[in-house]
């Protein structure tokens, strides 16, 4: 599974959004089902009703149907809350602390993502999130 921010997944159903096809070609590359938060999730339901309406949130929904995208939550919802404060400069929101605390529980290090403050984000041990796709410096 392949920890997902809610930039790919709106990128990915929006063709009128400016990564959609390198988002597209991203996913091509990628193995499993995608992994998100609720709070990803919701994030990415809000964006696709702005910008695309309910065919683009029902395109999501599908996403989840089939399996293709998996939801689930950090153990610790405190931790969520401990991430917020530790990155309160970048900020952080709540998807991306719910990202990373996710990530921390299923030792996972790799992230589809469009926002480039994972650049920032340290998992254990100072380890740094590989990012697909990649991002520019």
């Amino acid at each position: 599974m392949i920890l997902t921010d809610a930039g790919p997944l709106v990128a990915l159903i929006d063709r009128g959004e400016p990564e959609h096809v390198r988002c597209r070609q991203a996913l091509t590359q990628l193995q499993g089902p995608l992994l998100t938060t609720w709070p990803a999730f919701t994030e990415a339901m809000y964006l696709l009703g702005e910008a695309a309406g309910w065919t683009a949130q029902e395109a999501l929904w599908r996403m989840l149907n089939r399996g293709d995208l998996v939801i689930d939550t950090p153990r610790h919802l405190s931790q969520v809350a401990s991430l917020m404060a530790k990155y309160r400069n970048v900020p952080m929101d709540l998807a991306d602390a719910s990202l990373v605390a996710l990530a921390e529980d299923r030792n996972l290090s790799v992230v589809f993502t469009l926002d480039q403050d994972f650049r920032i984000y340290r998992l254990p041990r100072r380890k740094s999130f590989t990012i697909i796709p990649s991002v520019s410096q």
